[in-house]
């Protein structure tokens, strides 16, 4: 972690918990907690809890808890070091990182440099549509589509010149180089197969949209030609840079995202202007691709904010055809898919401006599920009745089908689908089977973890909770004992941290070493009622958990000694270890844990 420690738990101390969620949405006291509605998953009664006096959060309805690190990271989908950072910039406290090795501290130095050159081509191209008298035909064709100068304000939009080399010449002023300019992808080469030479602008003559990162930071463009009858590609993007992946991109999302997950719905448009009439419309609930279709990766981003996804491309051919090439993707993650269909020669935006919001409103709460919309379509140009043009439908359906991973889902659109086929289920479903693709990726995925016994789970609450119990278990040969009891990992992480039980700032740190599901289930312990003695309950738990061990090394041997065709030093080697296993148990305090004083 390139973030000292020291650092982090500065950063947990200085921002109280309950402000910081205060700052996202309302919360009511409840005796010494907070309470509200959880964020992360629907509900009518308030289940997410905050505690001031232990600095953490917890969800008794999904489960969500942790630090105040871990609430930012969920809220706004961030990375760690960078809701550190947020954190920190709250509170103005700066945040030098460790030092890096060579290589990274270039790649580094190269990611800062391309994201500066790209904000400063962002605001160079938005002057150039505002400011400049070589953006009049842009500012033109905005006010054609219903854009105000506020509008392009918010959005930074912008003006690639018609020249052949505008930028090029503003960037060497500004003293950017050839090797960082070529690196941008805002410039191309005239001989690219040779890779030298002169170079000149890539976006020449367009309105610029700035593409964004979730967190808003540009990495990237899309230029728009202003002509209707332009025989250049209406749209261009930035290429491949180490900044932008476009498959992994999604436009709008550092906007939109507070709004997706308010929704629990995304509505899906193709193009930028489309995104930002709706949104600006007040359907914030919306993103666009870098392209016509999703991708794998853009569906898993969209999978962290949304459970389903109303397409809404263009009526056109190319429309359908793009709905269909992102509902593989879309289906892989779960996603439940509907299609609202654009009336004839409309798209979203068009739609909004001439119609309102109302008339969208209806065709996305009206959208029939995918495989509805798709054989209507198909039934609409296709003979039923002909046998072998239902086979092929359901064929072509079954591969779709094939890709849906739920299985409650998959099994309601089978028979959906079998019903309207008017074919048997059982048929419907061995053509899905042999369409199932090969998920190599799914025997390596990591299980949530399993909830740990009830005297391990109390001995890890004594050790992040009180001062003398955690100093009791310190001085027992923990880590022995431990490596024979299932389900311990997270005890024996809790004591080979170095944290403080009364301090929250070093128990936040402590969270921030965990797993998600590893955190949740100690945010629930640091809410829970503590024994009025936790110092004498700690030995007796920690007993306790001694007697399971030796009572089930017990069983094992004894077991083995019953055993045929054992050898006589083997019955004598058993029996050894089984007397010496009877005196270990004999020696150890009777544990009950009704006595044992349970919270």
């Amino acid at each position: 972690m390139a973030i000292p420690s020291e650092t982090i738990e500065q950063v947990a101390a200085a921002n109280d918990i309950v402000e910081v969620i205060g700052t996202y949405f309302p919360l009511k006291r409840a005796g010494a907690s907070f309470k509200a509605l959880c964020p992360f998953h629907q509900e009518k009664t308030p289940s997410f809890t905050v505690s001031p006096q232990r600095q953490t959060f917890h969800c008794f309805g999904c489960g969500a808890g942790g630090s105040v690190f871990r609430f930012v990271m969920d809220y706004e989908h961030l990375e760690f070091p960078v809701a550190v950072h947020k954190l920190a910039a709250r509170v103005g406290i700066p945040i030098e990182e460790e030092r890096r090795s060579e290589d990274e501290t270039q790649q580094h130095e190269a990611r800062r440099l391309l994201l500066r050159l790209h904000a400063e081509a962002a605001e160079w191209f938005h002057e150039n549509l505002l400011k400049r008298d070589l953006g009049t035909p842009a500012r033109d064709y905005l006010r054609t589509r219903g854009i105000s100068r506020e509008v392009a304000k918010s959005w930074k939009l912008g003006y690639a010149p018609e020249s052949w080399d505008a930028f090029c010449q503003w960037a060497s002023n500004e003293g950017y180089r050839r090797r960082e300019l070529l690196s941008s992808g805002l410039v191309k080469l005239r001989d690219e197969e040779r890779g030298d030479g002169e170079f000149y602008d890539r976006f020449r003559g367009r309105l610029m949209f700035p593409i964004c990162n979730d967190v808003g930071e540009v990495i990237a463009f899309s230029g728009r030609v202003l002509a209707a009858d332009a025989t250049a590609a209406k749209y261009i993007n930035s290429p491949e840079t180490p900044l932008f992946r476009k498959g992994r991109v999604l436009f709008g999302l550092h906007k939109t995202k507070r709004a997706l997950i308010d929704a629990d719905c995304a509505v899906v448009c193709e193009g930028q202007l489309d995104l930002i009439t709706l949104f600006e419309a007040g359907i914030q609930n919306v993103v666009a691709p870098q392209g016509t279709a999703f991708t794998e990766n853009q569906a898993h981003v969209l999978k962290r904010f949304v459970r389903e996804v109303v397409l809404c491309f263009d009526s056109d051919t190319a429309g359908q055809n793009a709905a269909e090439r992102s509902l593989e993707a879309l289906l892989q993650n779960d996603l439940v898919v509907r299609v609202a269909e654009m009336p004839a020669h409309e798209d979203p935006d068009s739609l909004v401006r001439k119609s309102g919001r109302q008339k969208f409103d209806e065709l996305v709460a009206s959208a029939p599920d995918y495989f509805d919309y798709w054989i209507e379509k198909k039934a609409a140009t296709t003979d039923l009745n002909s046998l072998g043009a239902k086979m092929q439908v359901a064929r072509e359906l079954a591969a779709s089908i094939a890709f849906v991973r739920d299985a409650v889902m998959r099994g309601e659109v089978m028979n959906k689908i079998s019903a309207r086929l008017a074919i048997r289920v059982a048929d419907f479903e061995t053509l899905v089977k042999r369409g199932e693709p090969h998920r190599q990726g799914d025997a390596n995925r990591v299980p949530p973890i399993s909830a740990p016994s009830h005297d391990v789970a109390m001995l890890c609450l004594l050790a992040l909770r009180d001062e003398e119990a955690r100093a009791f278990l310190l001085e027992q040969n923990w880590r022995e004992v431990l490596t024979s009891v299932p389900g311990a990992d997270l005890l024996t992480k809790i004591l080979q941290a170095d944290l403080r039980p009364a301090d929250p700032a070093s128990l936040n740190l402590f969270q921030t070493t965990l797993s998600p599901a590893e955190e949740s289930l100690v945010s629930c312990w640091l809410l829970q009622k503590m024994p009025a003695n936790p110092a004498t309950v700690a030995p007796e738990w920690w007993n306790g958990l001694r007697q399971a061990i030796l009572r089930r090394e017990l069983a094992a041997a004894e077991s083995r000694l019953r055993l045929p065709n054992l050898t006589t030093g083997e019955i004598m080697q058993l029996q050894k270890q089984v007397l010496d296993l009877r005196d270990q148990l004999h020696d150890v305090p009777r544990f009950s844990p009704a006595r044992a004083h349970e919270p």
